[in-house]
């Protein structure tokens, strides 16, 4: 008997053993529950509380962007102070006070690349959570004269710490929970998210700028600790990803999630073809050996590091592109280099973020209608020539024409606001397979926190000596984008992440590029999933191991 016969067989005699176990809820139709919710509610429960956790990171994005010019802010860490330092050092103390944060987010991510498997998706959340309520204590708990440039650092590092591991996992947990035909969506909620919580920071920061005490930056700081709360307890009421479940050998449990996720009965037939489903990619996965982190670094029929490499790439982009240039010093920008009041800075850096999130509303209808490709082709040539925009408007340095580098200001976070502000977390957390795909997206996430720190750090002083030049060289940067994702990005729209497994195995044994084949493989069923899942496992163990073809045949005979 083959090696996949077997396994299949134990897997029917598995399913004909399971039994709802005792102490699960159910409803009247006795359907497993969680919080009383199931199905498509259930499903807008997970992603109302991912959404937390991005709004948070978009929170904690845009707050230090209209205090940390703030005159009370300065008197309490005179290190960011242009009288006592100078311009030049004031604006590189400014950009570390600023960019430290992202040195703890990679740290996190770091951290979910060699935990994430062990401690799952829900639990890590919650650690996540809890890191950054901590955090933002020693963050507001600083007063000028006792190390509070110290301090504050550490407290923005610990902070960081714990976003990193959040935004490592939260679309994970949200990817493997959805559905093919809306997982799109449901992550473009969730990032879009990202906007929302700057805007609501930047209002923040403008409401409270009037206070003439220190109560004017702690606020802004402190308002985090509720999101991180709400994002902690949310999840201990919902399930956890069946996938990672499957993959820790707790197949009651997946399934029961499983059932809740489709409204269903425990040993309904398409629950049971989704527990299959997934059972049989964990299988093939397991077929290769233990997973381990090198498998990353893998090709053949799986391409797991032209995987990682895509995703990885996607979030290197956003960041290379000037996005969080624009987001954490927009009222800067606006102040110092454009020579607005600082009243009049503020007000235009929350109307620009507020356009930024209601441009990322429009991701919404984009996601699966246009597609990822398409969407990240517009998304590079927009932003390129806004870029553009800008930089030919300052050149002059007349009063005139930059206004016309505000209007590309705006016109730059209208474009990523649609596009590649929620892409990158969507796309490596569904390129990837599922035996690395903890793994690859906390890789992706480390890309996105390492660049997003460099840009952040550079930026100030950039701005400072070259000036227009800045925003020259994002131009350029992003009209690169669009040769490579042409060439490399394959489309994943209303594909099921076992379905996208197998665009990249018929490309290779196909020897056809996988953009190619993702445009003509046609959607495929649940049961054409699973066939074809089969065929390719059984090619490729021929492929790899001609003693299984010549077991196969004699088994066949």
């Amino acid at each position: 008997m083959g090696v996949l016969e077997k396994q299949h067989l134990d897997s029917e005699h598995e399913e004909t053993q399971l039994s709802l176990p005792e102490g699960v809820k159910t409803n009247q139709d006795g359907v497993p529950v969680y919080c009383g919710l199931v199905g498509t509610k259930l499903i807008t429960a997970i992603t109302a509380v991912a959404t937390i956790g991005f709004l948070l990171f978009g929170y904690d994005q845009g707050v230090m962007a209209g205090i940390i010019t703030g005159p009370q802010f300065i008197e309490t860490f005179p290190a960011c102070d242009e009288a006592v330092q100078g311009k030049a050092r004031a604006a590189l103390l400014q950009a570390t006070y600023v960019s430290i944060y992202e040195l703890g987010c990679l740290a996190g991510a770091v951290f979910a690349l060699l935990y994430g498997s062990r401690l799952g998706r829900r639990r890590m959340m919650q650690w996540g959570s809890f890191i950054m309520v901590l955090g933002t204590i020693i963050q507001v708990t600083a007063f000028k004269g006792h190390m509070a440039g110290v301090q504050f650092c550490v407290g923005r590092v610990i902070t960081g710490v714990g976003n990193g591991m959040n935004t490592s996992t939260i679309p994970t947990w949200v990817a493997e929970t959805s559905r093919s035909h809306n997982r799109g969506l449901l992550v473009c909620i969730e990032a879009s998210m990202i906007a929302t919580g700057t805007a609501i920071a930047y209002w923040v920061d403008f409401g409270i700028a009037f206070i003439p005490t220190s109560i004017n930056w702690r606020f802004p700081i402190a308002l985090q600790i509720v999101f991180a709360v709400g994002l902690g307890v949310g999840v201990q009421f919902l399930p956890e990803s069946p996938r990672w479940l499957m993959m820790e050998g707790k197949r009651v449990e997946a399934q029961v999630v499983i059932a809740a996720l489709a409204g269903d009965t425990f040993n309904s037939e398409a629950t049971l073809l989704q527990t299959r489903l997934i059972s049989q990619a964990i299988d093939q996965s397991k077929a290769a050996g233990v997973s381990r982190k090198r498998d990353m670094f893998t090709n053949g029929p799986t391409q797991h590091f032209r995987r990682m490499l895509i995703g990885a790439s996607s979030q290197f982009m956003q960041q290379i592109g000037g996005a969080n240039a624009v987001i954490y010093f927009a009222p800067v920008i606006f102040e110092q280099n454009l020579g607005l009041p600082r009243q009049l800075a503020l007000i235009l850096g929350g109307v620009n973020v507020t356009f930024y999130a209601l441009a990322a509303f429009g991701s919404y209808y984009l996601i699966e209608k246009v597609g990822r490709r398409k969407m990240f082709l517009a998304g590079s040539a927009g932003q390129s020539f806004s870029m553009v925009l800008i930089f030919a408007c300052y050149i002059g340095n007349n009063t005139q024409t930059l206004k016309g580098s505000v209007v590309g200001l705006f016109l730059y976070l209208m474009f990523f606001g649609a596009t590649w502000l929620e892409l990158p977390w969507l796309y490596p957390a569904e390129i990837n397979p599922l035996r690395t795909r903890t793994n690859a997206n906390a890789v992706s996430t480390m890309t996105n926190w390492l660049w997003n720190f460099a840009v952040v750090q550079w930026t100030p002083p950039m701005l400072t000596s070259i000036t227009w030049g800045t925003f020259l060289f994002f131009a350029v940067i992003n009209a690169c984008f669009i040769p490579f994702i042409w060439l490399y990005y394959p489309e994943t729209s209303g594909r099921t992440l076992e379905e996208i497994d197998l665009i990249f195995s018929k490309g290779y044994n196909e020897r056809i590029s996988y953009v190619t084949v993702a445009a003509t493989m046609p959607k495929l069923t649940d049961e054409e999933i699973e066939a074809a899942g089969k065929a390719a496992h059984e090619f490729n163990m021929r492929a790899t191991n001609p003693e299984h073809g010549a077991e196969s045949e004699n088994t066949a005979a």
